[in-house]
């Protein structure tokens, strides 16, 4: 049987957008607010990143979560584990299943903070056999940190962006040697691959550009990888691990069974500067919306969707409409995607599909200039670019999409 419960606000998920929006919603007075989370303890990823450099005192990531945890319970919020929301009910109740049975919770306000997911081998479309050894950057963390499970003597890393360095440095504190990382991308993602090395603590490996994985090798355990360089040589690279970073998705499932509006370019959740989005009462942050930024970003944004989450509990109007934010190529995608004329708004998230120097970002409506801006430091795929939101009150609610290009 069914259990049928009531909340004020109900937040799904328990990475830092979400703790960090409950505790500022349960401290504010907002009634009874809820935290679902489907793993059997809180705090996202941070949980399974076990180097530096997470909040202001540069604490380690499960020492991160834990203040988080522990700032949503202090201010009142209930975070309940191990809860898994399967489905919508209607457009504020959601149904859920957990330890004790089937539940269905009606809310004033649902905020969706399910962040974001790698995509695994199978859809990235690279072929082989399904041996033992395959990772992504999360599934090596949980295997290192939560299971302490072998994971091999020789890998080979997908990716040349900050994750794939966190993956180099799990792999070498599990005594794993890195035989290289592998990237389609003409350069490493990051500033400088050294500096990224010695940041975390591990000697560069070798670093091959222009390169794709094009078969694994292997049956029962992986034997190695089947390289394709960009003139269109091939190589065997042997190895018994291989772990594929970066590309990330946000894990958009359940917003997608509640009908919710998805933006083409990040495939989530589309919203406006207050994160709100075409489903009145709903609400989206963090790495749900953009995938994906670190954990300080999804704290940030976790309070300011629980300033907006106040002011609809106070009988804020919804917005009837907005009008569309775009990009267009080498750009890949923009967050928040919705202008709503006359609110106010916050910095904007880009992401490139090709690295450029000193380029220019134009925003403009109609082919009428907005804004206009010289980024002083060049721009990499997989990096976030910000753009500010000075000029969101010069777009006309009656008019066409507003774009932005890069030159």
């Amino acid at each position: 049987m069914r259990r049928q419960r009531n909340v004020d606000v109900l937040v799904v998920g328990a990475g830092p957008a979400g703790l960090t929006a409950a505790a500022r919603l349960a401290a504010s007075g907002a009634g009874t607010v809820e935290v679902l989370e489907r793993e059997a303890r809180a705090g996202g990823v941070p949980r399974h990143c076990h180097r530096g450099g997470f909040g202001r005192w540069g604490m380690t990531g499960p020492q991160y979560a834990e203040r988080l945890v522990e700032a949503a319970l202090g201010a009142g919020a209930a975070v309940r584990t191990g809860v898994s929301a399967i489905g919508w009910a209607g457009p504020l109740s959601m149904d859920t299943t957990g330890p004790h049975g089937l539940e269905r919770i009606t809310a004033r306000a649902v905020v969706l903070a399910t962040g974001a997911r790698e995509r695994p081998r199978t859809a990235r479309l690279v072929p082989g056999t399904r041996p033992a050894g395959v990772f992504t950057t999360g599934e090596l963390q949980q295997a290192v940190a939560v299971y302490r499970q072998e994971i091999g003597t020789r890998a080979v890393v997908v990716g040349a962006e900050p994750v794939s360095y966190a993956a180099l440095a799990v792999l070498r504190g599990a005594g794993v040697e890195v035989a290289a990382l592998v990237t389609e991308e003409a350069r490493a993602q990051v500033s400088r691959a050294r500096s990224a090395s010695a940041r975390l603590g591990v000697p560069p490996v070798p670093l091959l550009t222009g390169a794709v994985v094009t078969e694994l090798l292997g049956r029962g355990r992986l034997t190695g990888v089947r390289l394709r360089r960009a003139d269109g040589r091939e190589r065997v690279l042997a190895c018994d691990t291989v772990v594929f970073t970066g590309d990330f998705v946000p894990d958009h499932e359940l917003a997608r069974r509640g009908d919710v509006l998805l933006d083409p370019g990040t495939r989530g959740p589309a919203v406006d500067g207050s994160f709100r989005t075409a489903t009145p009462g709903v609400f989206a942050a963090g790495n749900a919306v953009h995938a994906a930024e670190p954990a300080r970003v999804a704290a940030a944004e976790g309070v300011r969707v629980a300033r907006a989450v106040r002011g609809h509990l106070a009988g804020a109007r919804w917005p009837s409409g907005s009008v569309p934010l775009l990009v267009d190529a080498p750009l890949r995608w923009v967050a928040p995607n919705r202008i709503v004329p006359g609110a106010p708004g916050h910095r904007f998230i880009l992401r490139t599909t090709k690295p450029a120097t000193f380029p220019v970002l134009l925003v403009t409506q109609d082919d009428r200039p907005l804004y206009r801006q010289r980024l002083r430091h060049g721009v990499l795929p997989n990096r976030a670019v910000y753009l500010p939101a000075r000029w969101v009150g010069r777009v006309d609610g009656g008019g066409g999409p507003v774009r932005v290009t890069l030159g």
